[in-house]
């Protein structure tokens, strides 16, 4: 969890064993699928998720990073098993829901952690670039939405459907791509919400701010220092909180609502700006007459 002298997130030991809100069998007997389940929120949700009673299936693109988690998920007695999973594959994201219906027999919960993204300025994207953040962040969370809406609508069940954001309200510079894909999938979202209430399918998102997690690594040591000064509240937060609000859609608590954006930044989207790549000189107004 160290790296280059900076810690990032939370151990296994600490999610375990971290405060919460949330009853021990607020998700008795469902079952819950997290993409991006080794990365530093899907874990803290996976984690989260388990000791409120969920049976979790994490997926990623790493088989060791799996492995791990749902090994120290089992010997802290909770129900997990891993698959790796590239979302931006729709053939492979309707084979996973196959098998995952098949051996759990339902899916009650949704959540689609899995993206990323790098820093850079926009007039500089490469064509390959823009299009591995949009296939990752938007096509593949619709790929996981729409083949889990799919399965519940066939099976006459209702479900609920957690997406991992960022908040789209406030400058958030550097990373046009990621706001490009993630408010895509906000208008997504809203949309369907509407469209899927029939079934029985509730839809939302949850919009981190600036969340300490192992995603920091692809940021630069000087942009980091300056993200506790992006919120009122002057510092950052864990994946922990945003596995809070997780749980709070997934559990009873979030039955009446839908097509929301649950924001998690300290008060961030009302305060400023954040950049990612460095603030240029010409917006610096400290040091100007």
């Amino acid at each position: 969890m160290a790296e280059d002298g900076q810690r990032f997130g939370l151990s296994d030991a600490e999610l375990a064993a971290h405060r919460t809100v949330f009853a021990g069998d607020a998700m008795e007997g469902q079952v819950a699928v997290i993409s991006g389940g080794a990365g530093g929120i899907g874990r803290a949700v996976a984690w989260l998720y388990a000791r409120m009673g969920a049976r979790v299936v994490v997926t990623g693109r790493k088989q060791e990073k799996l492995d791990a988690l749902v090994a120290a998920l089992t010997e802290a007695g909770h129900a997990a098993r891993g698959e790796v999973l590239d979302v931006r594959s729709r053939e492979s994201v309707d084979a996973f829901w196959t098998r995952v219906w098949e051996a759990e027999g339902r899916v009650d919960t949704l959540v689609n952690s899995a993206g990323g993204q790098f820093p850079q300025a926009a007039i500089d994207f490469s064509p390959k670039g823009w299009d591995a953040v949009i296939n990752t962040n938007l096509n593949g969370t619709w790929h996981m939405m729409q083949a889990a809406a799919q399965r519940w609508r066939d099976a006459g069940k209702g479900g609920n459907i957690v997406n991992i954001v960022v908040v789209t309200t406030h400058g958030l510079y550097g990373v046009a791509h990621t706001i490009a894909a993630r408010s895509g999938v906000i208008g997504l979202s809203k949309s369907v919400a509407v469209e899927w209430a029939p079934l029985g399918i509730r839809v939302n998102c949850v919009a981190p701010g600036a969340i300490e997690t192992e995603g920091w690594n692809v940021y630069t040591e000087a942009a980091r220092a300056t993200y506790p000064k992006t919120n009122p509240m002057m510092r950052v937060g864990s994946a922990w909180d945003i596995a809070e609000a997780c749980g709070y859609l997934a559990a009873p608590s979030g039955g009446y609502v839908t097509g929301e954006v649950l924001t998690v930044d300290g008060g961030g989207q009302h305060w400023g700006e954040t950049w990612t790549t460095g603030k240029p000189d010409y917006f610096r107004t400290e040091d100007k007459a």
